[in-house]
């Protein structure tokens, strides 16, 4: 009789250690946010998606004047070969093997200004932006403490292909962050 009373007083606290598991779960909370509406909204991303935008600009402007350059050389190469004759065979092609030369050196800048300018924008987009995407993490991060939240999801970037329910904490990161709900936001950028 004692043993099933002990037997009976085990299934108890199982019981009990079963709820107490289940009510600890229910009160964890969850929550979600969009981190492009909340980083597109912060007026940090407007004004460092601007000097992004001019820089990748200025490196666009630089290429298409060294293409409009190579561009001229290999008309006037083609111009030359169009009204070289047996009279003037020898200075035209002396001509043509000089602007041969001069076309592929410009070949040769292009790519290299290319290459530069590739790693300039990347490392501008790492400069400009990276503080940003850190000052939204911290500000979500103490969103989610201050509310006692377990978990906050980033709808905008992970793989969640599902969910319902919890809580979207967008709007008060705007609030930690110091942006009003009227901002816009901005366009991405397209690095």
């Amino acid at each position: 009789m004692n043993s099933m009373k002990n037997l009976l007083k085990g299934v108890g606290m199982v019981a009990v250690l079963f709820l107490s598991t289940g009510l600890v779960s229910a009160q964890q909370k969850i929550g979600h946010v969009n981190s492009n509406d909340i980083i597109q909204a912060m007026p940090e991303f407007k004004t460092a998606q601007t000097e992004f935008e001019n820089l990748q600009k200025t490196k666009e402007g630089e290429l298409q004047q060294m293409g409009t350059e190579h561009d001229k050389k290999l008309t006037e190469a083609q111009s030359l070969s169009r009204n070289r004759s047996e009279a003037n065979k020898d200075s035209i092609d002396a001509k043509l093997q000089q602007l041969g030369t001069e076309i592929q050196e410009i070949q040769r800048r292009i790519q290299e200004v290319q290459q530069v300018a590739q790693q300039e924008l990347q490392t501008k987009q790492e400069q400009l932006f990276a503080p940003i995407f850190q000052k939204a993490n911290t500000a979500v991060q103490s969103v989610a403490k201050e509310k006692g939240y377990a978990y906050v999801f980033d709808i905008a970037n992970s793989a969640i292909p599902y969910f319902a329910g919890g809580d979207d904490l967008t709007a008060d990161v705007k609030t930690k962050l110091g942006i009003s709900a009227s901002t816009p936001a901005a366009t991405p950028a397209n690095p």
